[in-house]
């Protein structure tokens, strides 16, 4: 019997600023802080069996010039950057019915653990499909073979379980979650290759039924109370998948966007939701970007550009300058993580420290070269790492075990809370630096003039340091394989 790491309710003591930004991109108006007294210390790490701990209350004391000899990491609040529209993750076919196999009390557990901003994680944004994709557990339309004028179109099917689902995690979120929803496929009549699988392309005299379905789809969620704050082209335009996909061009999915899918956005009144752009690995990001974004008329309708982390599957680590080049290229639009899971499941390791320490990185860098929202795949899988209907079966920061109606906190639960928790949407990025390669750091400020500090150690050494901030500092120690929050 595999041991269960309790969640930690009672050590989550720290009550998350609640204020949302009064408008995308507003002005932090708190000023920085000059003479910070003491820094509240919240820490995750392997061998102290620690879960968002808060393990320390630390004092500020004057620090001129550091040595190089003394690890700092350094805070400017004075330097802001992007502001953050929010974290959260997937609610996928598979985790709406996995969710409907737990007893109810779990699955309270489960919503508090994930979407409470004292007690919980406090996430604030999701994401979900149009149509069926690999992690549902068969595929699907919502319209019948061949019609193209979508007379039939109907999401009976997601209101069996996910539906449902999604109503009761934007409730236990206070009722807003900000959605964005992806297509994995068209329906096969409207595709070259006549399946939803294996790829395939958009048939071009289907570009504007594709595009009205759309507006269909986000018309027929918000019907159901579920408002939808973004939309992306498609996922994974470069990847002929065994499962629901297809394939777009830098020049396809630039010509769609100018000539059907923003302007059929526009006409019927959703110019308000985020279009994103791309929705796929970091390899390429730069190449689409600047193919759709340097066209003033697909621009216009483009809000950001999505992308995921599985570029490593070539065995190289993931690239984050491409982000970097991206934001500089074009500072007028947004970055937006919108997908990424540890691949390849296997029960015997969701104890795996490795899994937490890929989120920490990811989210870590991704931050720092401009990122404004983060969204994890899966919110919940079974046992298997599914359900799937291809058999790509993947890890999730909770999983449950249908079978006893247990939940499993992985350690990449803790990672993304040490993010969501503390770093409230309409927080600013802040200058943020480290002195010592060993230790990953970003920081932000939130709208209450909270800072929060994102202290990451993926080595097996003890380092101590000092968190510094005009001429002040407080002195700690990162454990080896851990992660903190540090809130001033």
């Amino acid at each position: 019997m595999m041991k269960k790491l309790l969640l930690p309710f009672a050590v989550l003591a720290f009550t998350a600023c609640q204020q949302q930004a009064k408008q995308e991109g507003s002005e932090n108006k708190a000023l920085p802080i000059s003479n910070p007294g003491s820094v509240t210390v919240y820490t995750t790490a392997d061998s102290a069996g620690l879960r968002i701990a808060k393990t320390a209350s630390l004092p500020f004391v004057d620090m001129p010039q550091p040595l190089e000899t003394q690890p700092c990491i350094f805070i400017d609040p004075r330097n802001q950057f992007q502001t953050i529209t929010g974290i959260g993750a997937a609610l996928t076919d598979a985790a709406a019915e996995t969710f409907a196999k737990l007893p109810t009390g779990k699955q309270q557990e489960f919503l508090k653990a994930y979407f409470d901003t004292t007690a919980g994680n406090g996430y604030t944004m999701a994401r979900t499909h149009i149509n069926s994709c690999d992690f549902s557990s068969g595929s699907y339309t919502y319209v019948k073979d061949g019609d193209t004028a979508l007379t039939s179109f109907d999401i009976s099917h997601d209101k069996q379980y996910r539906i449902p689902f999604i109503k009761q995690c934007i409730a236990a979120a206070g009722g807003k979650l900000g959605m964005l929803v992806s297509p994995w496929s068209p329906p096969a009549f409207m595709k070259d290759n006549n399946n939803m699988l294996e790829g395939g392309k958009l048939k071009p005299g289907y570009r504007q039924h594709w595009a009205d379905y759309y507006v269909k789809f986000i018309r027929a969620y918000e019907a159901e109370g579920i408002p939808v704050w973004g939309l992306t082209v498609q996922n994974e335009p470069m990847a002929k998948q065994r499962w629901e996909s297809c394939i777009y061009s830098a020049e396809d999915e630039r010509d769609f966007i100018k000539a059907y899918l923003g302007p059929t956005l526009q006409k019927n009144g959703m110019q308000d939701k985020k279009l994103i752009a791309w929705d796929h690995n970091r390899d390429l990001i730069f190449q689409r970007a600047s193919t759709i974004l340097n066209d003033p008329e697909a621009a216009k309708y483009v809000w950001g550009i999505g992308f995921h982390w599985y570029e490593t599957w070539t065995g190289g680590d993931m690239q984050f300058d491409n982000l970097r080049l991206v934001h500089q290229a074009f500072p007028g639009k947004h970055l937006v993580f919108t997908e990424g899971c540890k691949e390849k499941f296997n029960l015997d390791s969701v104890y795996n420290w490795s899994l937490g320490e890929r989120y920490g990185n990811s989210m870590i860098n991704d931050f720092n070269n401009g990122t404004v929202a983060w969204i994890d795949w899966n919110i919940l899988l079974d046992e298997t790492g599914g359900p799937n209907h291809v058999g790509n079966l993947c890890f999730a920061p909770v999983h449950a075990d249908t079978r006893s109606g247990e939940l499993i906190y992985t350690n990449a639960y803790y990672y993304i809370g040490h993010f969501s928790k503390f770093v409230r949407p309409g927080a600013k990025r802040i200058a943020a630096s480290s002195s010592r390669s060993q230790l990953q750091t970003t920081a932000f400020q939130n709208i209450d003039g909270s800072i929060v500090v994102v202290v990451l150690n993926t080595t097996s050494q003890r380092i101590p340091y000092n968190l510094w901030i005009n001429g002040r500092a407080a002195a700690t120690e990162s454990m080896p394989h851990s992660i903190v929050s540090l809130v001033l």
